[in-house]
């Protein structure tokens, strides 16, 4: 199985509009963040979790000639706001784009994406087949078996995914024993770290590393990085020796 990380931002990106701190204006490539995203691919298909604002330019930069389906893991703009350019896999691949969300994503999405939904549809709109997930393992089309992971964005609910042997969790800020039971064995672990400081909804460094710790991947990626967190350099040097700083573009073959 490889893994893309598509995006490694949070809700802003990285450089932030109007910013000129020293990560904004950062030479160094890997310090340009989109939103976040990742793309994996089994059985000869490829899977998208989260498909942001930046979906297009992150799908034209991966050069990516076919896309299965679309997992999400929560309703968030930064999550969802791309889904409309689904449709140029829809004309190239003539069936419509498998879309994997809970209850109240389908709901959100049905809202934004109203004209997708409605009843006075027409031609080159997106064409989408909802399905619903809970907090059960679910197959995707190609047959491979998804487990969710449950954790909570403050009082919102988020769905990471495990699938074999890697673990995709972002926007958590609490999580139970019982969902970190499953990420345990993992070979590779993804996980939001925001900053340093604080914060209401999301993981810390700090958090983030203790998640690591009772998960015990071999390795593990910190993503949805805020350029308060400092450049990538900054923060690799803080990092035990087998965690690392998520980048776009990075590929990870599991």
């Amino acid at each position: 199985m490889k893994v893309v990380v598509l995006g490694s931002g949070t809700s802003q990106g990285v450089p932030v509009i109007a910013c000129d701190c020293h990560v904004c204006t950062s030479e160094d490539p890997k310090d340009d963040r989109l939103r976040t995203s990742v793309m994996f691919s089994v059985n000869g298909e490829n899977y998208v979790i989260d498909s942001g604002p930046d979906f297009r330019q992150q799908m034209l930069r991966e050069k990516v000639q076919s896309l299965r389906g679309l997992i999400f893991t929560h309703e968030h703009k930064d999550h969802v706001a791309g889904m409309d350019d689904v449709r140029a896999f829809n004309f190239k691949e003539r069936r419509d784009m498998e879309v994997f969300a809970s209850t109240q994503v389908q709901e959100a999405l049905r809202r934004e994406f109203h004209y997708i939904f409605g009843g006075n549809t027409y031609p080159g709109i997106p064409k989408v087949n909802l399905n619903t997930i809970e907090n059960k393992v679910f197959n995707l089309p190609c047959g491979e078996e998804i487990t969710p992971i449950h954790v909570l964005h403050y009082k919102m609910p988020v769905f990471g995914f495990r699938i074999r042997n890697f673990s995709y969790v972002t926007d958590a800020k609490t999580i139970a024993d019982e969902e970190i039971e499953k990420l345990k064995g993992s070979e590779v672990l993804i996980v939001n770290a925001l900053r340093r400081e604080e914060h209401i909804s999301h993981f810390t460094k700090d958090e983030a590393l203790a998640l690591i710790e009772k998960v015990k991947p071999k390795k593990a990626y910190l993503t949805h990085i805020s350029h308060m967190f400092g450049t990538q350099e900054e923060i690799e040097k803080e990092l035990p020796e087998n965690v690392f700083v998520a980048y776009d573009g990075l590929e990870i073959n599991i």
